[in-house]
């Protein structure tokens, strides 16, 4: 019997939402270790599954406790379940995560966050260079009919160093490189959610991949680990 989530859970998220207080909360603690074991049972599966065709080496499925210290956001409580799947590093560069909330917000997502300056210049600098090997995998049918384009931030011209009329400045601009895709709250308590996100996560591995080569060679090829 495959591992699915409960529909209790997104029952559940939908409540806090509305009871976003430590009095409800304690109240119903009881049901959530509950359901958040089994949520994490899901996570593991896909962790499990992950290692079959790629390298992961900690599944961490987040809190649900907010930081506040520094939000304007006092809430103190998530009304979603989130976690990530890391890969071997240095060798494996990138990410996969899990994001279920209910009203048809889940969603996953792969890729590169918030790469630190040297790796985002490093990026760039490849991009620069020959965009042949990306754009051959962004535009590769299935890739594209499961993750479409690139989501996240980017600057609105050329930086610093870089011509705002080269043929790969939409990739140049580009501050974050992620990718996601949404599921219904019907997807996501089906039981072949765990499978599809396995099959998600495992088309995006050419990207992934790439990535990786670019992160830990100098722009000669040579490796840098």
């Amino acid at each position: 019997m495959s591992v699915t989530i409960p529909k209790e859970a997104l029952s559940f998220l939908k409540k806090l939402q509305k009871n976003n207080n430590r009095d409800w909360f304690n109240d119903n603690k009881v049901e959530f270790k509950v359901l958040e074991a089994n949520v994490k049972s899901v996570y593991n599966t896909i962790g499990e599954l992950l290692n079959m065709h790629d390298q992961i080496d900690r599944v961490k499925v987040f809190r649900i406790y907010r930081d506040v210290r520094f939000s304007k956001n006092k809430l103190p409580y998530k009304t979603h379940f989130g976690g990530s799947f890391h890969r071997v590093k240095p060798e494996l560069r990138g990410g996969y995560y899990l994001h279920i909330q209910p009203n048809n917000e889940s969603f996953i997502a792969i890729g590169f966050w918030d790469p630190n300056k040297e790796d985002l210049l490093r990026i760039r600098k490849e991009f620069e260079m020959d965009d042949c090997e990306i754009r051959q995998i962004l535009n590769e049918p299935t890739f594209k009919t499961v993750w479409g384009d690139f989501v996240g931030e980017e600057l609105k011209t050329a930086p610093k160093g870089f011509d705002k009329n080269h043929p790969s400045i939409d990739l140049i601009r580009r501050k974050q490189f992620i990718f996601t895709k949404s599921f219904t709250d019907k997807e996501v308590l089906d039981r072949e959610f765990v499978p599809a996100v396995n099959e998600a996560f495992e088309i995006a591995r050419p990207y992934l991949n790439l990535m990786s080569d670019i992160l830990t060679t100098n722009l000669n090829g040579e490796s840098l680990i």
